[in-house]
């Protein structure tokens, strides 16, 4: 199959699933394919799926990956002792694990096609990582707290695996709790790193946007907690500051002083 008729398979396979959908026609154009599948992605419960399914799902996603392009984190500039500053797609990179910015359900964002970090990694990850995650929810039986981890295998992204961290929502004025939180999500990552032998960890901005925790003080408690947390541990863990907006990539800079 090519890309075209991967598409198609999985759309219609999808469309299968969902008895309200089953009159909708397949569009011609290949971006109303592309967002109409991501939708349905989005959309799906964690249910079990055939073997077809996933083989036509993972040989679609990589290629799709593939053909952004993929970033391999040591080809990036070392900017501090064992940190790096990225701005890209999360979902290019390779490394050993990225963090995605979760709810507190960590089932993913059910909302099609919305810019949430969270919406990305699930959706180019594949079906796999919602599955992998209603597991961890139905042993925890509780929602997931805000300020720990948890991971999983990345399936159909470059990197090995994903951590899950729930960051706080700011409501009205940033408090003293909100700051700890957020430290608590870095250093919680970086510890189930380290238990589980990861090398190199990249970290979006998490609890910005959707979560209204100001960029900049975002910034200064995510670098602050990386570096203390390798003085006090001795770590080597390599860490990547990704970031996707200019706004970010600035304040990053300007804080990691790099020229």
């Amino acid at each position: 199959m090519n890309q075209t008729e991967r598409r198609n398979f999985l759309i219609k396979a999808l469309l299968r699933e969902q008895p309200k959908y089953a009159d909708m026609q397949i569009p011609a154009n290949a971006d109303a394919q592309k967002k109409l599948l991501r939708s349905l992605f989005n959309i799906r419960m964690s249910e079990p799926v055939s073997e077809d399914f996933l083989q036509v799902q993972d040989e679609y996603l990589q290629e799709e990956t593939a053909r952004k392009g993929i970033t391999n984190f040591t080809d990036l500039t070392l900017v501090r002792d064992g940190i790096y500053l990225w701005q890209g797609d999360i979902t290019t990179l390779k490394c050993d694990a990225i963090v995605n910015a979760a709810n507190s359900q960590l089932l993913g964002c059910f909302c099609p096609c919305h810019g949430c970090i969270d919406n990305a990694i699930h959706t180019f990850a594949g079906i796999q990582l919602r599955a992998a995650c209603a597991d961890i929810m139905k042993k925890q039986r509780r929602e997931e707290e805000t300020g720990q981890a948890k991971i999983t295998l990345a399936f159909n992204l470059p990197c090995k695996f994903v951590l899950h961290t729930v960051g706080p929502i700011v409501q009205g004025r940033l408090t003293e709790n909100d700051k700890e939180l957020l430290a608590s999500c870095y250093r919680s990552c970086l510890t189930l790193a380290e238990q589980n032998s990861i090398k190199s960890i990249a970290f979006c901005c998490i609890s910005t946007g959707e979560f209204h925790f100001p960029n900049d003080k975002a910034a200064e408690i995510a670098i602050q907690t990386v570096k203390e947390y390798k003085r006090q541990t001795k770590s080597d863990i390599e860490v990547i500051f990704n970031v996707f907006k200019d706004l970010d990539y600035e304040i990053y800079k300007k804080l990691l002083r790099i020229d």
